[in-house]
């Protein structure tokens, strides 16, 4: 269901959404819009790689997220009340296109078959990381990592800024990691960049951020543009990546130098 790789260091990095595959039952019932895949953080895992050498842990889905979204409530309440936003079973793509051909979108009870087949295991498994880590340092920081293309009307005007950093307002980490995070990001000036916009953090950010409990929960959502091309077939940039990848590194080393010091 997901791939996982657990590390020594205080610092598990999570991609809910970098999975490409849809089982071949409910590819079937699928339109060809939905099989492009074009709503996948496309190679993310691949973007973070440098994250094994530091000792991260890393969890990352396998199945695509119009198969069902890790990042939403199990209950699928909106994240983003009044906004427009998909669900824990989208039925349609960033572009609003129908995922499933007519008479063929799941009913209640296959969402809950799907719950149970697909989302439970990874939130289960992040869940015992969590608590892995926590039991070996005390405090641990959950990195959310996620990319979308830079223009969706759908769910924003213009292009959205090149790096949004997310922590539900400031609740999901302390302050000083948050303030970690944006001074990198801050230091710089190739990359657009704002806090708790468009995009404060999802389920994973705002479910497990728990500061007092020891969890420093932040998401980043990244421009595609950033590293890859945000046209079919999707290509990884690898010129790109190697422009933004060591900001990156800059802000997780900020991030986990600031929980270090005891935030």
């Amino acid at each position: 269901m997901f791939a996982f790789t657990p590390g020594p260091l205080p610092l598990l990095v999570s991609f809910p959404h970098a999975g490409t595959e849809i089982p071949p039952e409910i590819a079937a019932r699928m339109t060809p819009e939905a099989l492009q895949r074009a709503d996948v953080d496309w190679h993310l895992p691949q973007l973070y790689a440098f994250v094994q050498a530091m000792g991260a842990s890393t969890i990352a889905a396998r199945f695509a997220r119009h198969v069902i979204d890790l990042n939403r409530p199990p209950e699928d309440t909106s994240l983003y009340p009044g906004q427009d936003v998909t669900g824990l079973l989208p039925l349609d793509t960033f572009r609003k296109q129908p995922l499933y051909r007519v008479g063929q979108a799941p009913d209640a009870s296959e969402a809950q078959e799907r719950r149970a087949r697909y989302w439970q295991p990874y939130h289960d498994a992040l869940r015992a990381e969590l608590d892995r880590l926590c039991a070996l340092h005390g405090t641990v920081v959950l990195w959310d990592a996620h990319s979308i293309a830079s223009r969706m009307p759908r769910f924003f005007e213009g292009k959205l800024p090149d790096l949004n950093l997310g922590t539900a307002d400031g609740r999901a980490c302390a302050p000083a990691l948050q303030a970690a995070a944006e001074s990198a990001m801050g230091a710089q000036a190739a990359y657009t960049h704002i806090s708790n916009g468009r995009f404060k953090g999802g389920h994973i950010t705002r479910h497990y951020g728990r500061p007092l409990d020891g969890i420093h929960a932040l998401q980043l959502e990244m421009c595609q543009c950033t590293y890859m091309d945000e046209i079919a077939p999707f290509a990884y940039r690898p010129d790109l990546a190697a422009q933004v990848r060591p900001l990156l590194q800059r802000m997780l080393n900020a991030v986990m130098d600031a929980r270090a010091q005891g935030a």
